[in-house]
């Protein structure tokens, strides 16, 4: 059900609202009417206040889940509230120290990637998560060289200097020649190429009979792409750290949701590609409950915001999921200036 704009809502059914939202975001329970009334923020008593509740459940807005448990915001109102009402609160410089001190400590970048998730889950009280930047670096050359009869080390060489090794089985009789003749024939395809790039035309000249390759060589080519391949797929997609914030007293209330929540997050793949679809956004993009298929069950909300690299190409997205009262004035400003900030280590 869409919601409808604020333009149709009174004053007094914006105020009555915001106070709902913003009370069940804070505490996680629903609000009632005799505590609008004792905030103090309303001149109303609370048959007056009940009434304006009821016209906005009539709109969509708010739910109760029980009779007598007071109102909370449906996907729906929450939608209008961040869209239309949410005041940001922006990181204070003790928190945007606090975060690029934990970001910027030495080590490699997937150091820096391991550190953004956790701080994304301290500050959401969430899970946070980030995709791992789907980059291959262009090779210049590859050496198969070999530790027994049985086992060879593929050695391969970036145009940046970066050195990694795979270890590939070799068939029954393997001869130096066939080695060497293997070596050649892949740093030929491999100059200036990633490896993917160098992987896909070196099996379409073996498939075709292209290849000058004889028999022994052709085996250990198509032995070394196995292993590459099997380890590309194998690089992971997705770090996850937080998942135990999910577990909170309230959250305890509603087992079976959080199961299907934890469940979700098992699910890398799934997630990675729900977040991948914000790599285009301008801002940080927040799906509430079923407006994302993969958390509808658990009713789950995700915040994400694409990260760049130095040159100001995305490589990456990251965010927070959790329960959709999750505080978003507070997380969104957060995960957008942590998005900002790992852009600045990511060469």
């Amino acid at each position: 059900m869409a919601s409808p704009p604020l333009t149709e809502l009174t004053d007094r059914a914006r105020d009555i609202f915001r106070l709902v939202v913003e009370g069940y975001l804070s505490s996680g329970h629903p609000v009632g009417s005799k505590a609008l009334a004792a905030g103090g923020e309303i001149n109303l008593s609370p048959a007056s206040i009940r009434s304006v509740l009821s016209e906005l459940e009539a709109l969509g807005l708010l739910a109760a889940p029980h009779t007598s448990a007071g109102r909370m915001p449906t996907e729906s109102g929450l939608r209008l509230f961040v869209d239309g009402m949410m005041q940001v609160a922006e990181p204070t410089q003790e928190e945007r120290t606090a975060i690029e001190q934990r970001l910027f400590e030495p080590g490699p970048v997937e150091k820096a990637l391991a550190a953004t998730s956790a701080i994304l889950s301290d500050i959401s009280s969430a899970a946070g998560v980030v995709t791992v930047p789907r980059r291959e670096p262009r090779l210049a050359q590859m050496s198969i060289v070999r530790l027994d009869e049985r086992r060879a080390l593929a050695v391969l060489v970036g145009q940046d200097g970066s050195v990694e090794n795979r270890l590939v089985e070799l068939g029954e009789g393997t001869s130096a020649s066939a080695l060497q003749e293997a070596s050649n024939y892949i740093t030929a395809r491999l100059a200036g190429r990633t490896l993917g790039e160098a992987a896909r035309a070196m099996q379409a000249e073996i498939a075709s009979g292209r290849s000058a390759l004889d028999a022994a060589s052709s085996e250990l080519v198509e032995r070394g792409l196995a292993v590459l391949s099997q380890d590309a797929a194998a690089r992971p997609v997705l770090i996850v750290r937080g998942q135990a914030n999910l577990l909170d007293d309230e959250a305890l209330r509603d087992i079976e949701r959080i199961r299907s929540l934890i469940d979700d997050l098992e699910n890398k793949q799934s997630v990675s590609e729900l977040l991948d679809s914000a790599r285009e956004a301008e801002a940080t993009r927040i799906f509430i409950g079923s407006e994302n298929r993969l958390f509808a069950l658990s009713g789950s909300s995700v915040i994400a915001s694409p990260y760049r690299d130095r040159e100001g190409r995305v490589v990456g997205v990251l965010g927070v999921i959790g329960p959709t009262r999750l505080n978003y004035a507070r997380v969104v400003p957060m995960v957008d200036f942590t998005a900002r900030s790992l852009g600045k280590i990511i060469g």
